[in-house]
């Protein structure tokens, strides 16, 4: 389906196009723009509410840039729909977040408009910063502008890089994309203060007035200090507190109206005579121009596809009952523990919605906790709740968790605290692309000392495993766990089932095989996590062409089953492992290492993901590619075999 631009939108493939109109045309632009946003996303699907509440900023920079010789950096990339179309990618936009088509977020490789790859929040000021130094070391005029979300300002990087900006000596604009949003509501006291600012009456009464005399001042050389120092007096005094940007180095202007678009223009076009450190305050709403996007943020954050005009959103309709999303498992099982152990507390950093944390969240306000984009903080709190004798449930991304490392390691794992961490989004994320793959938690987790790791088949296994560590008696082995689960829906629609006790470091047969003293025996299949649904699938067409490999659902990586291992070493000599995680350090290595320190001259074939960056795309799609869709995994079996390949 074709979706048509607007009659000014049409001729824009670069922003020299965009540079054409009078500044009296750019609202028109912008109204073109976001229905193009509205028309492609209700079709096609993606994120939504974060690129319409920049629409106006995305036109404004690159009108005022020379984009891309200015550097221009978003953060999160989610917000940069429009930036993407202004810049020569309008006609393929349908192919958004499409196996093979353009990515959802920034990339380099995709175009020299995307400065910098910015899948993750609070990145932008760092790069940008690098940027300046670069140019400043060169001898090159260039502008450097960091976009970064309020919420993307929680993380501790975006401090780290105010703090180095506001004496580096470069020439950098950050725009603070106020919105008091990330995926849901942001958290904190950088919240608070921020309203402040843009609620001041007193502040705002003399903000026109100043920014008049002085910024002009400033573009004179011999006011420059003076207007700096009264400007800073002048800030201080009507606000309620130092100004904190400020206090850093780094001249603030603002609040400005983030939708009054030729305004904005004429601001950015000041500010590029103001060298050194700024930043741009820009008030804007999340979901701008679209009503019902406005009033539910979060809904509508990336909401699929729906109906323009009624806001209808497609949803699948089946006959029968549907397995739940693993997330939700994770919500209403933590929930449902919570309310038998007062012990029990669940973090997340700002992703409340997203792990379904928010379940226990709304029934449990004091233990449930978002603490914004802070992963380390995250690991860390939950580190010093641990010490006091609390339960503590992390929950963060599989991909996510990478930027806690070092808190896991130190904070955790060498002082032995028992803190569960919840791994969602562990494997293929889908359509979100490489930045929110989870391909390497098992491999980083498994090489810490104190750390179990585990994965579920199933949600009965993940049920299980979160009842068994919540008991008091975890505690005492002294051991943090990694449990790690996939995004999308499990396979059993009736999965509220009791509580059952698992033995940790135990996996199960699930299906039998035929032995290696047997005709057309001697394989196994060994499997960790929801992928071993894909063997069950395996397994049952291979069947009908008298092929019986043994399934086992090993459950953990670390400690393997080692009684399980011996028992297939025996009896198998020929193993197959399956993971939805790379394949360097990962399950199959742990069961190689194993076999070779056991001196077994078992035959070993890893599927998994191989030593590569997977790009967007389906689940099925990236699991083919990968090697290891049900399909792929039976003919590895006939293979191994020599057994002749059938179509599946």
């Amino acid at each position: 389906m074709l979706i048509e631009a607007g009659e000014l939108l049409r001729t824009i493939q670069t922003p020299e196009d965009l540079r054409r109109f009078s500044p009296s045309q750019l609202r028109q632009v912008c109204d073109e723009l976001r229905q193009f946003i509205i028309d492609q996303v209700s079709v096609y699907g993606g994120h939504f509410g974060a690129s319409l509440g920049v629409v106006e900023l995305s036109v404004a920079l690159h009108y005022v840039l020379n984009t891309p010789d200015d550097m221009l950096v978003w953060d999160v990339g989610h917000q940069a729909y429009g930036h993407k179309i202004l810049t020569g990618r309008r006609d393929v936009f349908h192919t958004n977040r499409v196996y093979g088509g353009i990515s959802g977020f920034p990339k380099r490789k995709e175009s020299i408009f995307d400065t910098f790859g910015v899948g993750h929040s609070s990145t932008s000021i760092s790069a940008a910063l690098g940027m300046a130094i670069a140019s400043k070391l060169k001898g090159e005029n260039r502008q450097h502008v960091a976009v970064i979300g309020d919420g993307s300002m929680t993380a501790g990087l975006a401090f780290e890089a105010m703090n180095h900006a506001g004496f580096a000596d470069a020439n950098i604009l950050i725009i603070l994309n106020d919105n008091c949003m990330s995926i849901d509501p942001n958290v904190g006291a950088l919240k608070d203060y921020l309203t402040d600012i843009s609620t001041s009456s007193l502040y705002n009464r003399f903000r026109n007035e100043v920014w008049r005399i002085l910024g002009k001042f400033n573009k004179i050389g011999g006011f420059q200090k003076l207007a700096a120092k009264v400007e800073q007096m002048v800030k201080g005094a009507i606000l309620k507190q130092s100004n904190l940007f400020e206090a850093l180095g780094i001249r603030y202007f603002g609040p400005i109206d983030g939708h009054d678009i030729q305004h904005l223009a004429s601001v950015l076009e000041d500010l590029k005579h103001i060298p050194g450190p700024k930043i741009l305050h820009c008030v804007t709403i999340k979901g701008k121009g679209y009503e019902l996007a406005e009033k539910d943020q979060t809904k509508w954050h990336a909401p699929g596809t729906f109906d323009k005009i009624t806001g209808e959103i497609h949803k699948k309709i089946y006959a029968t009952p549907q397995p739940p999303k693993y997330q939700d498992v994770f919500g209403h099982t933590l929930l449902e523990l919570a309310e038998q152990n007062p012990k029990i507390m669940g973090i997340t950093p700002a992703m409340p919605s997203g792990s379904s944390l928010n379940i226990m969240m709304k029934a449990m306000p004091h233990r449930a906790l978002d603490v914004g984009i802070a992963e380390q903080h995250a690991v860390t709190v939950s580190a010093g709740l641990a010490t006091q004798g609390q339960t503590v449930f992390c929950n963060i991304y599989s991909s996510f968790m990478q930027r806690a490392y070092d808190q896991v390691v130190h904070d955790v794992c060498i002082q032995e605290l028992p803190v569960i961490f919840c791994l969602d989004r562990g494997g293929f994320a889908g359509a979100d692309g490489p930045t929110h793959h989870g391909a390497y938690d098992i491999a980083y987790m498994r090489c810490v000392p104190n750390m179990m790791v585990f994965s579920p088949m199933n949600e009965q296994e993940l049920r299980n495993l979160m009842y068994t560590v919540s008991l008091d008696e975890f505690k005492n082995l002294k051991t943090a766990i990694s449990i790690r689960y996939p995004r999308g829906e499990g396979v059993m629609p009736n999965w509220r089932l009791p509580f059952e006790k698992m033995e940790l470091g135990k996996g199960r047969l699930v299906q039998k095989g035929t032995h290696k003293r047997e005709e057309n025996g001697g394989i196994a299949i060994l499997t960790i996590g929801h992928i071993g649904n894909y063997a069950v699938i395996a397994c049952a067409e291979l069947a009908k062409q008298g092929i019986k490999p043994a399934h086992y659902d090993m459950r953990f990586v670390k400690p393997l089953d080692e009684e399980m291992l011996h028992e297939i070493c025996q009896n198998f000599d020929k193993v197959i492992t399956v993971e939805d995680g790379c394949i360097m350090g990962g399950f199959g290595s742990a069961v190689l290492e194993w076999i070779a320190d056991h001196d077994y001259n078992t035959k070993v074939k890893r599927l998994g993901m191989a030593d590569k960056i997977y790009e967007h795309g389906t689940q099925m799609e990236l699991h083919t590619e990968a090697g290891f869709s049900p399909a792929q995994i039976a003919q590895e079996v006939k293979k191994m075999m020599n057994v002749a390949i059938l179509k599946f």
